[in-house]
Parts: C-alpha cells; sequence; structure tokens
C-alpha cells in the first residue's frame, strides 16, 4: 500500500534486544491528505530509514504493510513502512535580479484618451 502524507511528529527511538538481536524502531506520526485528514501512527524498524531527514509539516510518500496479530483474545495492527521518501513540495524562488514581468496592457493605449465619459 502506498500513501501520501504529512508529518506531524517524530516519536522517541525506541531499541532493545529481543532473541534474535537487538532492534530499532521510529514511530512516526502522519496525517492523510484527504478531505477528511486521518492521523496515522507508522513504524519504522531497523537501519535502512537513517537516510531519510524527518521534518514536520514536510509531505512524504509511505510504502507499508498492514497486519494485525492477536494477544491474549485482543487484536493488535501494526503499519510498518518499508520505504519512504520526502516530497519536493518547496518551489524554486526567483533570482532577486530577474525584474518581475511587464503589464502587457501598460502601453496599449497609452496617450490617448478615447473614454466616452
Amino acid at each position: 500500500m502506498q500513501l501520501t502524507v504529512k508529518l506531524i511528529q517524530t516519536l522517541p527511538l525506541q531499541s532493545g534486544t529481543g532473541k534474535n538481536g537487538e532492534w530499532k524502531k521510529q514511530d512516526i506520526i502522519v496525517e492523510t491528505q484527504d478531505q477528511y485528514p486521518k492521523k496515522i501512527c507508522v513504524s519504522l524498524w531497523g537501519n535502512k530509514f537513517q537516510h531519510v531527514s524527518l521534518n514536520s509539516g514536510e509531505l512524504y510518500t509511505i510504502d507499508f504493510d498492514v497486519e494485525s496479530r492477536e494477544f491474549n483474545g485482543r487484536w493488535y495492527t501494526d503499519v510498518k513502512a518499508w520505504k519512504i521518501e520526502a516530497q519536493n513540495n518547496t518551489a524554486t524562488p526567483l533570482p532577486e535580479d530577474v525584474p518581475p514581468p511587464e503589464n502587457p496592457f501598460s502601453e496599449v493605449n497609452e496617450g490617448i484618451d478615447d473614454l466616452p465619459f
């Protein structure tokens, strides 16, 4: 599955040691860009996301899997990202030395007063 979302919050990095060795997990809170936005907690596991700079308010495209599991009669759902890319949503500013475009109508009737009133 894939979504383009806005990053709302980055939660503290969690780490530990399990039966398969050391693990790291980073949870992020994102918001969908729908008519009725929804907030989602997405888990980033391991070191594969270290190259991505996560900044609140920026847009990201996240590829993820949804998985549910049962524990003691209750069901828990995880949203685990396997790819995240920052969107280039910043407009490139014009250089300051470029003059603004001229008004094409400024010279059309210059000096001619043909208004009926």
